[in-house]
Formats: structure tokens, sequence, C-alpha cells
């Protein structure tokens, strides 16, 4: 079985191929027959898994194994107790309520790379980091609870995915691991 953590950069698509003027995958990873466990959307950055395993791929992105995934989150605004509340209750989305979040205030990561291109910073409207973790994986799900919560979503990184991380991994760089 091959097991990879990928750190995906900003603008990359989480497929092999291109589209239009978004590079896909093949331009860092050249490993035959793996596949994405799961997507992280073009504009998102960080832990992709890839594997040549259908059952690891399937436990990875099931709704059934509610696997969580940790996202770090830089947002326009100033999250207040109310808006962390209604996260950490869950929120209803177009598409129906999602499950309770875990979300902190963070100050900035640490291990926080550039990004690029960097976010457009406004002098006048404050930003904040939020550590959230979700077990469910819907399409731009952490964006959309954090808009509807009035915190729009400037950066987006996901960090964990069930217990791997993205820990010692430079953005573009990918490296195998244990199953």
């Amino acid at each position: 079985m091959t097991l990879i953590a990928f750190n995906k950069p900003m603008n990359v698509l989480s497929q092999f191929t291109d589209e239009g003027k978004w590079p896909g995958l093949k331009r860092w990873i050249d490993v035959p027959g793996v596949y994405a466990a799961g997507r992280l959307d073009r504009d998102s950055e960080g832990l992709l898994i890839l594997t040549d395993d259908g059952r690891l791929q399937a436990r990875i992105t099931s709704p059934r194994t509610a696997m969580p995934k940790t996202y770090f989150a830089q947002v326009e605004g100033a999250p207040g107790a109310r808006a962390l509340d209604q996260l950490r209750a869950g929120v209803t989305l177009k598409d129906g309520p999602t499950k309770a979040a875990e979300v902190e205030e963070v100050g900035e990561p640490a291990w926080l790379w550039p990004r690029v291109p960097p976010v457009r910073e406004r002098k006048t409207v404050p930003d904040a980091w939020l550590k959230l973790t979700i077990t469910e994986g819907r399409n731009r799900q952490v964006r959309r609870m954090c808009a509807h919560v009035g915190l729009p979503c400037l950066r987006l990184i996901r960090w964990q995915v069930g217990s791997w991380s993205l820990e010692g991994l430079a953005p573009g760089v990918w490296r195998e691991m244990d199953g």
C-alpha cells in the first residue's frame, strides 16, 4: 500500500490533470496508481492524502467514519463568543445542518509559510485565526460555516486528517507515510 502526504499549495487542483490555467498534482507527484482521498479546493492549502488503497480512501472520505479533519482558517473580522458558539453547535447551511465543530481562536501559526499570492490586507478590517476540527467533508464546508457566522475565510489550510498531519512538510512537498 502506498500512502502519501502532500502539502498542496494555493491554486493547485486536487486532481492529476491540469485544467485551464490551474495545475494538477502531476507537476509535483510522479507516483503511479495513487489518487486523492478527498479534495482540497483550488484556493485552499495544506494536507492532501493520496493512496492506492481503495478501502483506505473510502475510510478517509466516508461520512460514516467521521474522520476528523483539522484546519487553520484566517478569517476576516473579530470572532466573538456568539460566532464561536454557533460553530461549536453546528450551523444550518443551504445543504442542511452541519455537525458541531471543535473551534478555538488561536494566534497566527508559528509554522505558517508565505502564501502566493499573499492575502489582501485591509487596514480598517481586523482578521483572526481559528483552529477548527470537523468530522464531515462537504464542499467548501469550513469556508461556508465561517461565512455563515459572519467570518469570511481569507486563507484556509488543512493541517490534519485523522492521525496524519502536515508537520514538517513544506508547500509543494510530499512524503510517504505508514498506514
